[in-house]
């Protein structure tokens, strides 16, 4: 077990929906906890919800990576000097933080061939694509049939289709809505791209018997198109917080999953050390050139005004890939 000198450290804190730098006490680790000196960071659209929403003052950012400066006395699976990547906890402070008090396992090992950067880009659309395709529709090597990708272009999507095309059998379809964001899908490995207001009439071409397995960041009015294009018995996952009636679905009797990568920390689910391991595939993944990160934008300024031009950016909703802000 190590700990760190008590004292003060510089973070980013969320008040009344804007972000002011601040000085705030450094964390110290719980018993399971690492204690990680941040170098990177990356925008979610969760954490441009949070800030939006006021509430309490508050350390926001999930995805981060940097190197282990101390840890808890039951914490055994890295040591000071690692590096590690992780998605964080929503209940707990944020990454917008020189150091983070983070459960290591939750927490898995960065990649060496990637920067912290690059890595900042990762787990938190990793775990999210990662727990959709092989938890939730129950992929393996030998899947086949066709896979819908809703939001393509986007973090979470650009992964869940290299894992698909990667580790699966499956027919890839990736929307887009704009000819950069159509490259890029492409690029991420989908056989086929197209528009998200042409998805019905498309899916009717491309898969005339209907699709086995949709994957939606967007379902919002969209549940009779997803109805309509679905085979019998398909199955969706979803991720956005879009609340439709589902009514549609039914009588083809297709499978609605919801996808929400903290419930295993928000919850302390059984098997919560399954997001480390689940990390360190990938980072397998990523050292073999099986799978590339998806940071499309790096903001070199770890501070409030550095985390403001990351949020305006993805509150766009034109961005493709991942938004990433490091020291």
């Amino acid at each position: 077990m190590t700990q760190l000198v008590r004292g003060g450290m510089s973070a980013i804190v969320a008040v009344g929906g804007k972000l002011v730098d601040d000085v705030v006490d450094v964390p110290q680790p719980g018993s399971h906890d690492v204690v990680v000196e941040v170098r990177a960071v990356s925008v979610n659209p969760v954490d441009t919800k949070v800030r939006a929403g006021g509430g309490a003052r508050r350390i926001l950012g999930f995805d981060a990576a940097g190197t282990v400066v101390a840890t808890g006395r039951d914490a055994t699976r890295f040591s000071v000097g690692d590096e590690v990547y992780y998605a964080g906890d929503i209940t707990r402070p944020g990454s917008n933080a020189q150091f983070q008090a983070v459960d290591e396992r939750i927490v898995g090992r960065k990649p060496a061939s990637l920067s912290f950067a690059e890595a900042a880009a990762l787990p938190l659309t990793t775990i999210t694509a990662w727990e959709s395709l092989f938890d939730h529709l129950r992929a393996t090597p030998e899947t086949t049939g066709s896979l819908v990708v809703v939001g393509a272009a986007g973090g979470v999507g650009s992964i869940l289709v290299q894992l698909a095309r990667a580790m699966t059998g499956l027919r890839i379809i990736g929307t887009a809505s704009r000819p950069e964001s159509a490259d890029w899908v492409r690029a991420m490995g989908a056989h086929d791209v197209v528009s998200h207001r042409e998805l019905a009439a498309a899916a009717g071409q491309l898969v005339p018997g209907g699709v086995d397995y949709l994957f939606t960041a967007y379902s919002k009015d969209q549940i009779e198109v997803y109805a309509d294009i679905m085979r019998p018995f398909g199955e969706i996952v979803a991720i956005d917080d879009a609340r439709s009636d589902l009514y549609p679905l039914k009588s083809k009797s297709i499978s609605w999953h919801w996808e929400f990568m903290f419930a295993r920390s928000m919850h302390r689910a059984v098997d919560l050390q399954r997001q480390g391991r689940l990390l360190d595939e990938a980072t397998e993944l990523l050292d073999n050139g099986a799978l590339r990160h998806t940071m499309t934008e790096a903001i070199g300024d770890f501070s409030a005004a550095g985390l403001r031009r990351a949020h305006e950016l993805v509150e766009t909703g034109r961005t493709v890939g991942k938004v990433v802000v490091h020291r």
